[in-house]
């Protein structure tokens, strides 16, 4: 499995180095077994489809003539999924994910989007990722579970389903809950999703953040105690100054 940002690029290769005469190459998008591009040396054609599946991949893919190998541009949610790369002599299979990485505070809710905006005859699963354990599902339009008895019950009572978009919110997380949680779709809206879940407590933040503030504040001591030591020290001579002129003024006779 090959985990992509939203907006990067990503390069299938097609394990060749060189192609033949008599090469026939092609790349299939699993959703409704699409062709996406093709080289047919014979017929001498190098075309990529980027008009198909309502355009979702216009102007976002390049084919590399001398290898074969196929590359995404400004990826986003629609492109993850399976890929299949065929030639005369091997299939080849690529998995690729969309990946987003989420940081939430201790105690606190995360919902961890879908980006559908409705269910169409989809199968949706959500893995806890780090122990490979299915922890919410929807089967079809009336069925919908959530498995928070898994894994000894870390998951208990904090798991909610949104019907209508898929979406997972976990609630009250604890550090127990970090982690990478995989999304798989199925059906007319198919997509493969990787979320990075990391937690932190609120206690080592304030902390990190009095740190800083701890630092800036032995700076202007410093800083204020230098200015107070040059003020001394130029106190100290302006006294002495005035105390010898003085002096010499009254050895002066009258």
């Amino acid at each position: 499995m090959k985990l992509v940002s939203v907006g990067d690029s990503v390069t299938l290769n097609s394990n060749l180095t060189e192609i033949h005469d008599d090469d026939l190459i092609q790349w299939w998008f699993s959703v409704g077994s699409t062709l996406i591009a093709e080289i047919n040396v014979t017929a001498d054609r190098f075309s990529v489809y980027d008009d198909v599946l309502d355009g979702r991949f216009r102007d976002r893919l390049k084919l590399d003539k001398q290898t074969g190998s196929l590359t995404i541009t400004n990826f986003t949610t629609e492109h993850a999924g399976v890929y299949t790369v065929e030639t005369k002599n091997m299939t080849i299979f690529f998995f690729l994910a969309v990946y987003d990485e989420i940081s939430v505070k201790k105690g606190d809710s995360v919902t961890l989007n879908s980006d559908l905006t409705e269910i169409d005859y989809d199968l949706i699963l959500w893995t806890y990722m780090n122990e490979i354990a299915v922890i919410a599902g929807i089967y079809s339009s009336d069925s919908m579970t959530v498995y928070d008895d898994v894994l000894d019950g870390r998951f208990r009572d904090r798991l909610k389903l949104d019907n209508q978009t898929g979406s997972l919110t976990i609630t009250d997380i604890t550090t127990e809950h970090t982690g990478d949680y995989l999304l798989l779709i199925i059906g007319a809206n198919q997509s493969l999703k990787v979320f990075s879940v990391s937690v932190y407590d609120s206690v080592h933040c304030c902390g990190s953040t009095e740190a800083v503030i701890r630092l800036v504040l032995s700076a202007l001591v410093g800083v204020a105690t230098v200015i107070l030591l040059v003020y001394d020290i130029r106190s100290r001579r302006a006294e002495q100054d005035r105390a010898q002129i003085h002096t010499t003024g009254s050895s002066f006779p009258l």
